[in-house]
């Protein structure tokens, strides 16, 4: 799995952080998770669930709400309609830079989100919660001695999950202005409930309102003994996994791609066009190259510069290898780091061309043995003796024809 940090911003300019967690294979759909009242991206029930999810073939993000873990803004001056502004950000994060989200899942209040937010996402086929409130006015008990503080002061400091948040009255206001089982029973997508019946924090009660709300198709699955958070990785990945499985019915066929076969000393590599994710065959040898998500990219492999570097560095590598074993010298291992950057052609005082840019390796060797310093000289000699260092060096012919 593939973990991308990404920021976009909510529909206040405040930004908000996020993780994209890719498969290694091609996606296949991506999903939007929202995480519990009060959580984070990070929590570990989320973690694991988008790891089962990324080895389906599915991309999922987790992004931090407004005022939680690393995202800006204040929490006090959040609400339940607030979040589900949150969600159709990410999501449309997701369309402008990937896909958008075929999947809308929701943990806890998190769920209760999604389901508010789906009528607004017409690229979502199915939606999934996980210890879900049937009410957004659920989690208000939640606030025990501090009602009547809020009542009275309009604000008050309020325990979850062992940390202080400030709530305002508006929060509570917010809750009660929505109605639920109309937007789920016109909701017209796939829907999931999964429950845990011995949930102490949401009841199991709320899974069965919201089945009853719910039109076909709809599935429920019990979490048998798993507690509110999914604390126990067994529950959390299991979860993960038959969410996928659920999913799964309700996404395109994924036609996988024809293998590619290459040759002895050959190197074969495909890219489609929905990015730069290359698929790669050196012989028998399996490669993926890529780009960084700047330019684009997923960032799931090398670039095509760094496997050039890479050439570059294993080539001197090898070569120092032999001439050591060949001279008998005392080396254990040699380590060689390669960078590649492009130079203007006047600032480089041993180059032949003195206008435009210049493409420059820069490449560190140490050694890990017992050597002279002139042994060491030597081998720095030897370095440019690497059979790539002179292909680099010489001149080089591409000859290109259809295929």
């Amino acid at each position: 799995m593939q973990n991308l940090k990404v920021e976009f911003e909510n529909d206040e300019g405040q930004k908000l952080a996020g993780i994209l967690d890719l498969p290694a294979t091609n996606v296949r759909a991506y999903a939007l998770f929202a995480h519990c009242f009060t959580c984070s991206k990070n929590l570990k029930a989320a973690t694991n669930i988008s790891r089962a999810m990324t080895a389906a073939g599915i991309g999922v993000l987790r992004f931090d709400f407004t005022g939680l873990g690393q995202s800006e803004g204040d929490f006090a001056a959040t609400n339940f309609s607030s979040n589900v502004r949150d969600l159709l950000a990410a999501a449309a994060f997701l369309a402008a830079n990937y896909a958008a989200p075929a999947i809308l899942l929701g943990h806890s209040l998190g769920g209760t989100a999604v389901l508010q937010a789906a009528a607004s996402l017409s690229s979502a086929v199915a939606v999934a919660t996980i210890g879900s409130p049937s009410e957004p006015a659920h989690v208000a008990h939640m606030f025990g001695d501090a009602r009547d503080e809020l009542d009275e002061k309009g604000y008050a400091e309020v325990t979850l999950g062992g940390r202080p948040f400030t709530v305002r009255q508006q929060f509570l206001d917010d809750l009660r202005q929505h109605n639920l089982p109309v937007a789920i029973g016109s909701l017209r997508k796939a829907l999931l409930i999964m429950h845990a019946p011995l949930d102490a924090v949401v009841e199991i009660d709320n899974a069965g309102a919201l089945f009853a709300a719910a039109k076909h198709p709809k599935s429920f699955v019990s979490l048998d003994k798993a507690d509110h958070l999914l604390s126990s990785n067994e529950d959390s990945l299991y979860a993960g996994r038959v969410l996928a499985a659920w999913a799964s019915r309700y996404l395109p066929t994924l036609v996988p791609p024809t293998e590619l076969a290459a040759g002895s000393g050959e190197v074969i590599a495909r890219t489609f066009t929905d990015g730069f994710r290359t698929d790669v065959r050196a012989g028998k040898h399996a490669l993926l190259a890529d780009e960084p998500v700047a330019v684009g990219g997923t960032d799931l492999g090398p670039t095509p510069y760094d496997l050039l570097s890479a050439a570059l560095a294993t080539c001197t590598t090898m070569t120092l290898k032999m001439y050591a074993s060949h001279k008998k010298l005392n080396l254990r291992s040699t380590t060689v780091r390669v960078s590649h950057g492009k130079v203007h052609a006047e600032d480089c005082v041993d180059c032949e061309s003195k206008e435009g840019r210049i493409d420059q390796f820069r490449r560190s060797i140490s050694f890990d043995g017992d050597l002279t310093p002139q042994q060491e000289e030597r081998l720095l000699e030897i370095a440019d003796r690497c059979p790539v260092h002179r292909t680099l060096h010489g001149e080089i012919k591409v000859r290109s024809t259809l295929g």
